[in-house]
C-alpha cells in the first residue's frame, strides 16, 4: 500500500533521533553524522533497525543535513551519501515483514535566505534538488524538518513537488511564543503550507511532547491537513558534559498518546533524545489509537510570511496605490528603477490602515516579470502586509508568486476559458486566493443575472483544478455609474447574491463606480458603504483618502465589528490632527521601518548640518531601540528587525565616510567582541544575526565564522584582548565542543566572559557548561554587551 493510501487508516508511528544514537555510539563533537552512512553503515543499520523492532512504521533516512554547503570539502558527494543512507534504511526495513515506509530526511541548509541572509532562494531550491534527485526512485515520502524558516519550507517543498511524485511531510520547530525562527506564527506557516499542497504538516524538536500538546490543538483546530507531531524527549540539559533528555519512554509515551487523540493527527513519532525504548512505548500506547479524520475548513485567507488576513471578520482593505495607471510619479519611479518611492507608497499605506497591497507594475515600456518579481521581494522586506500580485501577464504572475513568502491574493483570471487555463494552474501549484472578474468572451454582462452565470462557470472550472470556493474572490466589476445610472445596483445585486447565496467572498474595484465624475470622493465612499452593506468581503481602495477611511470605520461602528468603538475613535482622533507638511521620510522613521536607500539619503542630508556622532545617538541608536524593544516583546519579528539593521547600516556607512574624512581620532573607540560558531557547527544564521545587531549598536565584532575550534577563538580574544566572547550552535552533537571551548577560555584567559545561544541550548544548560550568559533571541546578546560594557 502506498504512503498516502495508508495515511488516516491507522495511527502511524515515525522513529526517534539519531543523532543523539550516533553519539551514544562514539560520534564526535562536529563529526558529520551523514558521513557514517558510509563509513560506519552497520551502526546506522543497527540503529535504524533498532526503531523497527520498536514498531514504528516510517524510518527516516540518516539524510537531515547532507546538502553541498555542509559536505564541501569533504571526500563524498552528496549523491553517494544520500543514496548510502536510503539503502541502509532499506537494509533495516527488509528485516521485517511488516510494511515499513522511508522517509528521505531533509533539514535545513543552516543559512538565512535573502533577502534576511545571503542564500538566494534559487540556491535553497537547488541544494534541495539535488538530494530529492538522488534518493526519489527509493523512498516512499519526502519529510522536510526541523524547519524555522517559511521561505526555506517552500523552497524545499517545490523542490519535492518539481522533482518528484511523492508525499510531502513538513514538521517545523516553533518557539515558546509559537513563533518560528523568521517569525511565522502557526496559523501563517499552515495556511501557506496547504496552499502549496503538502501532504502533511505539524511539529518536531524544539519542545518536549507536554509543552507541544497546545500547538498541535492550536492547527487541529484550523487546519485541513493530516497532522505529523515528532516531540523531543523534554528538553536538553547536560549531565558529565553529555548532552541528555530526561522524559522517560513512560512519560513520553503518556504525553504523546494526547497528541496522537486530536482531531487531524495521524502520525506521531520522536526527535532529539528519543531512543528504540520512548519508541516502544509509544507504540504500545499510540498504535491503537484510530487517527480522527481531518475536518475540511472553510477559512479564506491570504498570507505574507508572519501575518494571516482572514476574509469575513470585517470588511478588508486593499490598497490600490501600487499601480501605474493614472499614476504619473509611480509610473516615473517605476521606470527609472526608484525602489525607494515605491517602498514609502507601501509603508504609507500600511500605516493608514491596509490590510493587503496591491502590487501592479505593468507598463508596456519595462521587463514586467522581472520587476515584478524584484518589486515583490523588496516589498516582503519592508512591510509584513500580504500582497495582491496584479497582473495579466502569467509569465510575470509565475515568476512573482514562485519567490512570494507566504499566500498571496492572484488578481486575476475571468471566465474566458483562456484565462481560467492559465491562471489556475499557478494558483493550484503556488497557493494563493484568486480574485475572479465576472467577464467572459461576451464582454461584461449588463446584468446581475449574468456576471452571476459567469461566476457559476469560474467557480466549476476551479473545482475542476483541484482549487475549492474558499480560495476564491469574485469580482462583480464596479463600472462607472456616469455611463449607466442602473450600474451601480447591477453591480451589488450580483455582489449580494454571490455572497450570500453562493456563499463565495467578494471583492472590488470600489473607485471605479465614480470614473469621469467631479469630486469622486464622494461617490466612492457612499459605494464602498453600499457594497459592504452588500456583502464586501475586500474592497480595492485607496486608504491614504480620508472620505474612504471615515466610511469604513464608521461602517465597522455601526454592524459591531469594532468592540467599544476603539478603531473609530482612534481614527478619527487622528484624522483630527492636522497633517504635516510631506516633507518626506525622516531618519528614524526610515530606520524602523527598514527603508535601507531612504536612510542613506536622510543620513546625508543630516551630516551637512549635523555631527555624526550626534546622529547616531538622536536618530539611530533610538530608532534600534524602538525595533529591539518591539522584537523583545514580540510585535516586531527577524525580517523587520534585519531590515531595520540593513537601513541602520545604510545610515553608518554615510556617517562613517564622514567622520573618516574629518579627524578620525576624535572617533570613540569601540568596544570588541569576538563571536563564533563552535567547531563541528556549519549553521551560522543565529550567529549572523547576532553580529548584524551588535554592529549597528557601535560594536567592533571580530566574525570567527562557523567551524572554529577553540584553539582558535582563544587565540583571537587574547590578541584582541577582547572582554566578550558569544558561542553559538544549533546542532546536539556540536554544543560539547561549545563546552570545550568555554573550558579552555576559562583555564588560559578568564578575564573575558562567555555568552552563549542556539536551538538546542537552555538556561539551565548554558549555566552548566559553564556561559555567563544565555541568550534566547539576538537582542539578548545586544543588551548583555550593553551592560557588559557599562559597568
Amino acid at each position: 500500500m502506498k504512503f498516502r493510501e495508508k495515511l488516516g487508516t491507522e495511527m502511524l508511528i515515525f522513529d526517534g533521533a539519531m543523532g543523539t544514537q550516533l553519539q551514544a555510539r562514539g560520534l564526535q563533537a562536529g563529526e558529520l553524522p551523514e558521513v557514517w552512512n558510509i563509513t560506519h553503515r552497520d551502526i546506522i543499520r543497527e540503529i535504524h533497525r533498532a526503531y523497527v523492532q520498536a514498531g514504528c512504521d516510517i524510518l527516516k533516512t540518516n539524510t537531515f543535513g547532507a546538502n553541498a554547503l555542509k559536505f564541501e570539502g569533504t571526500p563524498y558527494t552528496v549523491s553517494e551519501i544520500v543514496q548510502a543512507a536510503v539503502e541502509n534504511t532499506r537494509a533495516a526495513a527488509a528485516q521485517t515483514e511488516r510494511e515499513i515506509f522511508v522517509a528521505l530526511d531533509l533539514g535545513p541548509t543552516g543559512k538565512l535566505l535573502k533577502p534576511y541572509g545571503e542564500l538566494e532562494f534559487s540556491k535553497a531550491y537547488t541544494l534541495y534538488r539535488e538530494q530529492i534527485l538522488a534518493a526519489k526512485e527509493n523512498v516512499d515520502l519526502i519529510l522536510i524538518e526541523t524547519m524555522g524558516d517559511l521561505y526555506e519550507i517552500k523552497a524545499a517543498v517545490l523542490a519535492a513537488k518539481e522533482n518528484a511524485d511523492l508525499p510531502v511531510a513538513v514538521t517545523m520547530i516553533f518557539d515558546e511564543q509559537e513563533k518560528l525562527l523568521t517569525g511565522a506564527n502557526i496559523e501563517t506557516a499552515l495556511f501557506t503550507l496547504e496552499g502549496l499542497g503538502v501532504d502533511m504538516i505539524g511539529f518536531n524538536c524544539g519542545l518536549g511532547p507536554v509543552q507541544m500538546l497546545p500547538l498541535v490543538q492550536k492547527i487541529s483546530k484550523i487546519g485541513s491537513t493530516p497532522i505529523a507531531v515528532n516531540p523531543n524527549a523534554g528538553l536538553p540539559v547536560c549531565v558529565n558534559g553529555v548532552t541528555s533528555y530526561n522524559v522517560s519512554p513512560a512519560e513520553f509515551a503518556d504525553a504523546l498518546a494526547k497528541i496522537a487523540g486530536c482531531d487531524g493527527v495521524q502520525a506521531v513519532g520522536g526527535c532529539c533524545g528519543t531512543t528504540p525504548a520512548h519508541l516502544a512505548a509509544a507504540v504500545r500506547t499510540c498504535k491503537g489509537i484510530q487517527p480522527k479524520s481531518v475536518k475540511e475548513k472553510t477559512f479564506t485567507v491570504v498570507t505574507s510570511y508572519d501575518r494571516t488576513v482572514y476574509m469575513g471578520e470585517h470588511p478588508i482593505l486593499i490598497g490600490e496605490r501600487i499601480n501605474p495607471t493614472g499614476k504619473k510619479r509611480l509610473k516615473t519611479a517605476l521606470l527609472e528603477g526608484d525602489e525607494g518611492y515605491i517602498f514609502s507608497e507601501a509603508v504609507a499605506q500600511a500605516d493608514s490602515g491596509a490590510h493587503v497591497l496591491d502590487v501592479n507594475v505593468g507598463l508596456p515600456e519595462i521587463d514586467e516579470p522581472a520587476v515584478l518579481e524584484r518589486t515583490v521581494q523588496g516589498l516582503q522586506s519592508i512591510t509584513d502586509l500580504p500582497l495582491q500580485i496584479d497582473t495579466s501577464d502569467t509569465g510575470a504572475m509565475e515568476r512573482a508568486l514562485r519567490i512570494y513568502n507566504g499566500k498571496p491574493l492572484i488578481n486575476s483570471v475571468n471566465g474566458k476559458q483562456e484565462s481560467m487555463d492559465a491562471v489556475f494552474p499557478l494558483a493550484k501549484k503556488y497557493g494563493g486566493v484568486v480574485v475572479c472578474l465576472t467577464l467572459d468572451e461576451h464582454g461584461i454582462p449588463d446584468s446581475a443575472a449574468g456576471r452571476i452565470k459567469i461566476a457559476e462557470k469560474i467557480i466549476k472550472t476551479a473545482e475542476s483544478y483541484g482549487i475549492a470556493k474558499k480560495d476564491l474572490l469574485i469580482d462583480t466589476l464596479a463600472m462607472t455609474v456616469s455611463t449607466g445610472a442602473d450600474n451601480a445596483e447591477i453591480t451589488l445585486e450580483a455582489l449580494r447574491y454571490i455572497r450570500y447565496t453562493l456563499g463565495i467572498h467578494t471583492v472590488l474595484g470600489v473607485s471605479n463606480i465614480s470614473f469621469g465624475l467631479p469630486k469622486r470622493d464622494s461617490i466612492n465612499a457612499a459605494f464602498f458603504t453600499l457594497a459592504m452593506e452588500n456583502g464586501l468581503s475586500a474592497g480595492i481602495i485607496n486608504p491614504k483618502s480620508d472620505a474612504m477611511m471615515n466610511a469604513y470605520y464608521a461602517f465597522c461602528a455601526l454592524k459591531g465589528m469594532d468592540n467599544n468603538f476603539k478603531q473609530y475613535i482612534a481614527h478619527v482622533t487622528d484624522s483630527a490632527v492636522p497633517a504635516k507638511a510631506e516633507t518626506g521620510t525622516d531618519l528614524k522613521t526610515a530606520v524602523v521601518k527598514g527603508l535601507k536607500a531612504e536612510a542613506g539619503e536622510q543620513a546625508k542630508q543630516l551630516l551637512q548640518r549635523t555631527a555624526p556622532l550626534e546622529i547616531i545617538n538622536t536618530h539611530l541608536i533610538p530608532a534600534l531601540d524602538i525595533v529591539g524593544q518591539g522584537f523583545e516583546k514580540g510585535t516586531v519579528f527577524l525580517p523587520q528587525l534585519l531590515m531595520s539593521a540593513d537601513a541602520a547600516k545604510a545610515a553608518f556607512d554615510e556617517i562613517k565616510q564622514v567622520i573618516v574624512q574629518s579627524d578620525a581620532d576624535t572617533e570613540k573607540k569601540k568596544d570588541k567582541i569576538v563571536i563564533a560558531t563552535v567547531k563541528g557547527d556549519v549553521h551560522d544564521i543565529g550567529k549572523n544575526i547576532v553580529k548584524v545587531l551588535l554592529e549597528n549598536y557601535g560594536f567592533d565584532v571580530i566574525d570567527l565564522g562557523k567551524d572554529v575550534s577553540p584553539e582558535v577563538i582563544l587565540e583571537t580574544a587574547k590578541r584582541e584582548q577582547v572582554r566578550l566572547v558569544g558561542l553559538s550552535a544549533l546542532m546536539t552533537t556540536t554544543v560539547a565542543n561549545m563546552e570545550l571551548t568555554i573550558a579552555l577560555l576559562r583555564r588560559e584567559y578568564p578575564a573575558c566572559k562567555i555568552m552563549v545561544g542556539g536551538a538546542v541550548l537552555t538556561q539551565d544548560y548554558a549555566k552548566r557548561i559553564g556561559a555567563d550568559f544565555y541568550s534566547r533571541d539576538a537582542m539578548g546578546s545586544v543588551r548583555y554587551a550593553e551592560k557588559l560594557f557599562a559597568e
